[in-house]
């Protein structure tokens, strides 16, 4: 029971979270970062993965971030409406990018659709997962 009552605050949270990642209407430039960049030259040297570059670290971390919204939505919608949980990450993913059509600093992509439902997909796969190993 309590856990049910913690879940609508996780969701709030996690949405706000998302919310100032993708519509800060000034964010700091990922690319001049100077970790990232030292991770990325790092990685590049390692055989095998000199075709990980910035534009693979940004859609892994658009996957990433979407991860969460799949199993949030999923746990809050029941397991078996997991199709709406797909609906609510691709609703947020439209709305995030028809709003950074309006600010400035902000690139609208549709490579981030993919992406973030690619996520929310992953999201919904770790409850089944789950769902079915709690089951057996």
């Amino acid at each position: 029971m309590r856990r049910r009552a913690v879940l609508p605050v996780l969701i709030v949270a996690y949405l706000g979270a998302v919310g100032w990642i993708t519509l800060d209407p000034a964010p700091g430039d990922p690319a001049g970062n100077p970790l990232l960049r030292s991770l990325l030259r790092a990685v590049s040297g390692v055989p095998g993965l000199q075709w990980v570059d910035y534009g693979v670290a940004e859609f892994s971390a658009n996957v990433l971030l979407f991860v969460p919204m799949g199993v949030l939505f999923t746990v809050l919608l029941s397991r078996w409406r997991w199709w709406l949980a797909l609906a609510v990450g691709v609703a947020a993913t439209l709305t995030i990018e028809f709003v950074q059509l309006f600010l400035p600093a902000r690139f609208s992509d549709p490579r981030d659709l993919l992406a973030n439902t690619l996520g929310t997909l992953v999201g919904i796969a770790l409850v089944w997962v789950a769902a079915r190993r709690h089951a057996g």
